[in-house]
């Protein structure tokens, strides 16, 4: 009882200072709830763009900054469609030194790939993997890289959502 009596109190103290700075009352934080959130959909074409880039953009979409409404545990963000995923360019040397690992969890089982391997034969993982990068690592992350579909080509299943175009630099 005594604690919810000096907290009333400090807000009261609060309020008298902001009034008397001319401020109306002490600002709140607002903090999104999960049942309030509404997703929406976007699609970015990742033909000729940079794979840092597109997968930044991406991130960022995902985990819902762009929103005024932006809360960080809370998953805010919305659905996010990579088309073209085979004609992301990288830039310098990168092709051919940049090395993608993959372990069996078996003695002698590293596999290595470079990322012109992996942009002829799996170009929507090399897109999945720096995006994925790009998200918390928790339970939250998780949950948001589910929002991630990335199609090696221009065709993609996501129609009926009508997604909007969302610009890369």
């Amino acid at each position: 009882m005594e604690m919810q009596f000096l907290w009333d109190r400090n807000i009261v103290v609060a309020n008298t200072m902001a009034l008397k700075l001319g401020r109306e009352k002490i600002m709140k934080t607002f903090m999104l709830r999960k049942e309030d959130v509404e997703h929406k959909w976007y699609i970015i074409d990742a033909e000729g763009k940079n794979l840092g880039k597109v997968a930044e953009r991406a991130a960022y979409v995902l985990r819902g900054k762009h929103k005024p409404t932006y809360t960080p545990h809370v998953d805010c963000g919305d659905n996010v469609i990579i088309i073209n995923a085979e004609k992301v360019n990288l830039t310098g040397d990168k092709l051919d030194k940049k090395i993608y690992y993959n372990h069996s969890g078996y003695p002698g089982g590293l596999r290595e790939r470079t990322a012109r391997t992996m942009r002829e034969k799996y170009p929507v993982e090399m897109v999945e993997r720096a995006v994925k990068g790009m998200l918390p690592k928790n339970r939250l992350g998780r949950q948001i890289y589910k929002q991630l579909f990335v199609y090696a080509g221009s065709e993609h299943k996501h129609e009926a959502q009508k997604p909007e175009r969302l610009e890369v630099k």
